[in-house]
């Protein structure tokens, strides 16, 4: 029984310094550079192909539908 709890305290122990390490973090910004992957603008995917016109009428229409109002009068 003493063995088990040392063992038990021991175990508990080493848990808990191994929680006290601190993991280097990813730099994305260095020197006023953004470092990480660039961004591309939300319509240039296979669906809309670089159509901004599209995206945004597809993005109108899906308010539409999210809409309460529109959606209980039918129209």
């Amino acid at each position: 029984m003493n063995r088990m709890l040392i063992l038990a305290t021991v175990a508990a122990l080493a848990w808990t310094v191994a929680g006290c390490g601190e993991k280097p973090s990813v730099t994305v910004y260095k020197q006023g550079q953004y470092q990480g992957k660039p961004d591309k603008q939300p319509w240039d995917n296979d669906q809309f192909k670089g159509d901004k016109t599209a995206w945004e009428k597809s993005v109108k229409a899906r308010n539409l539908g999210q809409n309460e109002y529109v959606r209980i009068s039918g129209g």
